[in-house]
């Protein structure tokens, strides 16, 4: 039986940020002949396929129980190194050694529900260091992501890159695979769990070096997609809850990441009900960091210490706090990508991009490019942003091919503002007005419904009381930010000054405000708490589609959140989406006019236009390469991370 429900299903799927998907390209890998460390059927053992291991080699270790089911899984250190397990708890483990010696590993689990036992593997690494390493092997379920990188020296060509698959399977890369640093490809389906494993070679100096990595692909059960009750298409990763003594930590996985979630039978606020109704039944209104983490779902325990660490260490003034109670849950895995708000969840679910600071806690994330960064390319203009404060970007990039350790500071700005905008959209779906008011009998989708029925949302009355007003920016946002709206031929036509008559006289703070109602209302949100809570402006320009030069601006403004038309939709939505928030008109009322870039000069050469600020010397010729390529990167990457929307099938929400 289909269920039938007023809502438009993509209109409650709100995502913001990073990618999922690969390219249009693919190729078909045919594994060759097993190595010899390839387990037979039905040996139970620790999996190991690398030999005469280096410093910087990963290695990766595998328990291959093929035919039992394994619980309690630890897998712990027992020699000296300190090395940090990031993946204890699942079947496979791998990491990247930076000493030479001795290593051991035990790993205890329960087969079939009976008693504990151990298994040990110890291996030696070498002095010397490799040239070469992929990384990075892990277990995964049937059908989901997997990503697999190599770092090669300098002294190895790139172009020399082949990828061979070896064992398993046959895959299907999602973009062409040699002469690439990084592939990707959807786990097969099978029928026990299942070792793939890949060889990569690259050559340079005369010589030809290996490396050998592994996926341990475990048995999940089918997906049938033609099921309109289904809610997750995609399969999803194994989570668990951060704080195992949790009062939901029985029933929260369940209720917001599992396959077998439909929605005839989505969980009610009885079983997993807002953070605000649970604090209303407490008597109070202000939820602690440990109200906070017994929401927390994650597919890796260190992302859930870096979402306490955010939360303790960047949540000055609560607004996190207080906006997360209109949640059921925050999940953050390794396969979300890009981060998006469910309504039929109640639920936020975070791309662990945002929280990684160790390489090795990165390399435990799926690479996956936003296959929708590329959405557009036909037209004639583009819209790039960038928030900065002191004439200066607020944060940092470091490339995926760059093993370099980042700080908390140098990652907060861009999780500060994805939180303030997935927030936003829980707070629009349920406003802090109706925490008290819902029948805790009621499924978190049914009270979605009602409201939609009764009144809507208040991103659609903000969108009734003062709408966006050019319907060539909304069409063009269709193409930019949906699948499936190719540009017409006009569209292809408009020039970066037809564009400038559609928008600067109209009432949008950014591009990506006429994506959907929904997101027109979080954007003046996050743009504006930005700014009002840490000083920080967002750059919008319309230039050419970049080129080796970057981008040249037509026209552009920083702080446009100010201007004098956009102002009144500001204080509307933070009004209701933060109440709490007593000071805010005034901060409205006093923001300063937006400052005007220059037409003409590069996207670059107008980042110093703040005039309290002394003018840096950054002209075109002047930039070295390598500043004006870092520049083009983290715009890359803001294009990536930030801000577009897939309406996928079922009651989601991107930004």
């Amino acid at each position: 039986m289909k269920i039938v429900l007023s809502l438009t299903i993509a209109s409650l799927l709100f995502g913001c940020g990073g990618g999922s998907g690969g390219g249009s390209g693919t190729t078909t890998v045919t594994p060759t002949t097993p190595p010899p460390t390839t387990p037979v059927e039905g040996e139970k053992s620790i999996v190991a396929f690398a030999d005469n291991i280096k410093i910087g080699q990963a290695v990766d270790l595998f328990l291959y129980f093929p035919n039992d089911e394994l619980s309690n899984i630890q897998w712990t250190e027992t020699s000296s190194h300190s090395t940090i397990v990031l993946a204890g708890t699942s079947k496979g483990i791998a990491f990247t050694p930076t000493v030479a010696g001795e290593y051991s590993f035990d790993v205890s689990f329960s087969v079939n529900g009976a008693a504990s036992e151990t298994l040990n593997h110890t291996f030696t690494v070498s002095d010397e260091t490799s040239l070469l390493s992929v990384r990075l092997g892990h277990a995964v379920l049937e059908g989901n992501k997997v990503s697999l990188r190599a770092s090669l020296d300098n002294a190895l060509s790139q172009e020399s890159i082949t990828w061979t698959q070896t064992s398993g399977p046959n895959i299907t890369f999602t973009e062409s695979s040699n002469g690439q640093l990084a592939v990707f490809f959807n786990a097969p389906e099978v029928t026990q769990d299942t070792l793939l494993t890949f060889e990569v070679n690259a050559s340079g100096n005369g010589s030809n070096y290996s490396d050998i990595v592994s996926v341990l692909v475990e048995n999940a059960g089918t997906i049938d997609i033609a099921d309109d009750n289904i809610s997750f298409k995609n399969r999803l990763a194994n989570v668990f809850p951060y704080k195992n003594n949790s009062p939901y930590a029985d029933s929260i996985v369940n209720c917001v990441y599992k396959n077998t979630i439909e929605f005839p039978q989505t969980c009610t606020f009885n079983t997993l009900p807002l953070i605000a109704q649970d604090l209303i039944a407490k008597g109070t209104t202000t939820p602690t960091v440990d109200d906070i983490m017994d929401r927390v779902v994650v597919s890796h325990e260190w992302m859930g210490k870096r979402f306490k660490d955010f939360l303790e260490n960047y949540d000055v003034n609560g607004d996190f706090k207080n906006l997360l109670r209109a949640t059921t849950a925050i999940v953050i895995s390794y396969d979300v990508r890009p981060s998006f708000y469910w309504a039929v969840t109640g639920a936020i679910y975070l791309d662990a991009n945002y929280f990684w600071l160790t390489p090795d806690e990165r390399d435990t994330i799926n690479q996956a490019p936003d296959f929708r960064a590329a959405l557009g390319d036909e037209l004639n203009f583009d819209m790039p942003w960038r928030y900065v404060k002191d004439n200066d970007y607020v944060d940092s990039y470091i490339s995926a091919d760059d093993r370099t350790a980042r700080s908390a500071d140098s990652a907060a700005f861009s999780l500060i503002s994805l939180m303030y905008h997935e927030l936003a959209h829980a707070n629009d779906f349920f406003p802090s007005s109706q925490w008290s008011n819902y029948p805790m009998s009621d499924r978190i989708l049914d009270a979605v419904d009602k409201q939609f029925r009764s009144s809507g949302f208040e991103s659609d009355k903000l969108d009734n009381a003062m709408p966006l007003l050019s319907q060539e920016m909304k069409d063009l946002a269709q193409v930019r930010f949906h699948t499936g709206n190719p540009p017409n031929d006009i569209q292809k036509s408009y020039t970066p000054s037809d564009v400038t008559q559609f928008f600067s006289n109209d009432q949008a703070p950014q591009f990506y405000n006429y994506s959907s109602i929904r997101e027109n209302y979080a954007m003046l949100f996050d743009g504006f708490m930005m700014k009002a809570r840490y000083g920080i402006d967002r750059d919008v320009a319309i230039t050419n589609q970049r080129d080796a030069n970057g981008f040249t601006v037509e026209w552009g403004q920083r702080g446009r959140i100010s201007d004098e038309l956009i102002k009144p939709k500001v204080s509307y939505v933070v009004e209701r989406i933060l109440p709490d928030f007593s000071g805010a008109q005034a901060i409205i009322d006093s923001l300063p006019e937006p400052i005007q870039m220059i037409s003409g000069k590069s996207w670059m050469e107008n980042l110093p236009i703040s005039p309290t600020f002394a003018p840096k010397s950054i002209a075109s010729a002047q930039v070295s390469a390598n500043i004006q390529k870092a520049a083009q990167r983290r715009q890359v990457q803001a294009l990536h991370n930030h801000f577009y929307e897939k309406p996928l099938p079922k009651y989601k929400s991107l930004k």
